[in-house]
């Protein structure tokens, strides 16, 4: 039983001006998250366009998630995704991906911060 795998693609895009730049952030954005309810178990899309700005950072960050390898695997050869990599070939620079097995338990929010300093300072 696999369950649901997350798959995170982060790429670096052409562009000789920032307007270029930004242009190919927006239609990468744009086309991604245009892929949400067409394809059968995708059932996350995120799109994060980086506004760090420093030189090592890629462009463009997409989180999806899917219901199982099964669906990733589907994923991967559907059409509306080959019509997606098609519009968008010439803009990729470099392209990074991880897909592992999305935990439940990971995604829990993190434990909040000790107030002890303050508390101390406060005379609590």
């Amino acid at each position: 039983m696999s369950g649901p795998v997350r798959h995170i693609v982060m790429w670096r895009l052409r562009g000789d001006t920032p307007q270029e730049r930004s242009a190919a952030r927006s239609k990468v954005k744009s086309a991604f998250e245009g892929l949400r309810g067409r394809i059968d178990g995708l059932t996350h899309v995120e799109v994060g366009v980086d506004v760090s700005d420093v030189d090592y950072a890629c462009d463009v960050v997409l989180v999806s998630e899917f219901a199982d390898r099964g669906a990733l695997e589907a994923y991967a050869s559907h059409p509306e995704h080959l019509r997606v990599r098609q519009e968008l070939a010439d803009l990729r620079i470099a392209r990074f991906q991880v897909d592992y097995l999305a935990d439940a338990s990971a995604t829990a929010p993190a434990a909040q911060p000790s107030h002890h300093r303050s508390e101390a300072v406060a005379g609590k």
